[in-house]
Order: C-alpha cells, then structure tokens, then sequence
C-alpha cells in the first residue's frame, strides 16, 4: 500500500483528502505544522507528499527545501494562492506539481495516482548495466543508476523532475519537443499541467548545468516549437 503524507494546516480540508485517498487504498498521514512535517519526513518514509504553502511554525517552501535536500519524493504543493510568481517559486524548489484551492477531490487524487505512477516507471526504466547508463556529452555527465550529475567533473544538484527532464531530453538528443509533450512524456500527465512547469524546471537546469545560461550549450530553445538537447 502507497503511503502518502498529507502537510495542510486546515484539518478538515486535510480529513477529506484523506477520506479520499483512503478510498482509493492509500495509506494516509496527516501534518497539520511545518515543523512536525519536517519530523514526520525524517523518520519515515512516504510515496508522495501534498504539501500546503501556509503552514504555521515552518512554511511550505521551508519544507519543500529540506525534502529536496533529504529526499528523493514526488511532492504535490497546494496553496489558495493563485498568482504565477508562487507557482513559479514551488516549481523552481523542486515541486513536482501545484495545484490551486479550491479543487475537487477527486482531481487530487488523479494526480496523486499518476505522479506515484510515473515515478515508479520512470526509476524502472533507468535500470540496467551500469555502461549503458552513462551518457556523456561534452563534459556533461549524467548517471542514470546513480541518479546524478556531472559538469567537468564537478557533481551538481538536480531535483527529481529536473533530472528527469534533462534525462528525457539527452536520451532523445537533436529532437524538438513542445512543452505540451515534454509535461506529458515527463510528468506522465496530459491536460492536468501547463507551460509554466516546463519553462521553470528548463531554466532550473540551465542555471545548473550551462555556463551561461542565457546562451545554452545544451538545451536549446527552438523558438515556436519547443526544447532541443543538442549534441
């Protein structure tokens, strides 16, 4: 059974998703503070976490940094706010996903299911001999059974969708691909996501891996079409 852990300080709110993940056979735990999330993180392990922005003690982007620091998690944030600059901070922190109160149950647990999903088939797939899980492309390394990254040599620190992404994009090097299909093929989601995920996590992973960043030796923007590993 999944486990999921739920961090929201409206318990209600928090009791219902639960009800409804309960029913879709999760395992559920509830944090109703930042702080006792960031224990409840520590000491176990979950498959998913939904994550509310306003939390009292710690807030959510707090925990989100400790989790990708600690932790290799799918991370679902949730907040009322609805402006793009909040998305666009959750997104660049890693967050796998954001959706915006109020939503309907069963949206959440639509999501929950298909992040969980993606995941597992996504770590599936980077299986195999060691070798052949190695791509190396003028001095960028990455290591698919390790999960990690190299630029001349020096290891840097990729989020889980953003390792993602750059794996997706060097194993299917020189093709151009809309942002719509990079969400789809990534994310393992269609009409749930939109281009404001994509474009955050490409300029997280150019800020990580390109000199210059605004002139990307590896990931190219094909203007009108999409994004382009280049080799």
């Amino acid at each position: 059974m999944k486990k999921i852990l739920i961090v929201e300080d409206d318990l209600s709110i928090a009791e219902l998703q639960r009800d409804y993940l309960e029913l879709s056979d999760f395992e559920v735990k509830i944090c109703t503070d930042g702080e006792s999330a960031l224990r409840e993180i520590k000491e176990n392990n979950y498959d998913l976490i939904i994550l509310d922005i306003m939390l009292p003690k710690v807030n959510g982007y707090d925990v989100l940094k400790s989790i990708q620091d600690t932790k290799d998690i799918p991370v679902l944030m949730v907040s009322a706010k609805r402006e793009e600059i909040d998305k666009i901070k959750g997104l660049s922190l890693g967050a796998d996903d954001y959706i915006t109160k109020p939503f309907s149950p069963g949206e959440l647990v639509a999501r929950v299911k298909s992040h969980i999903q993606n995941y597992e088939r996504l770590k599936n797939r980077y299986g195999g001999k060691p070798k052949s899980n190695i791509i190396s492309i003028r001095g960028l390394q990455i290591n698919k059974d390790s999960r990690q990254v190299f630029v001349n040599g020096k290891e840097v620190a990729l989020a889980q969708k953003e390792f993602e992404l750059l794996l997706y994009l060097a194993q299917n090097a020189n093709r151009v691909f809309s942002r719509e299909e990079l969400f789809e093929r990534v994310w393992g989601l269609d009409a749930l996501g939109d281009n404001a995920t994509i474009t955050v996590h490409i300029g997280r992973i150019r800020e990580k891996i390109e000199s210059n960043p605004s002139n990307p030796q590896y990931i190219e923007t094909v203007w009108g079409a999409g994004y382009r590993f280049r080799v």
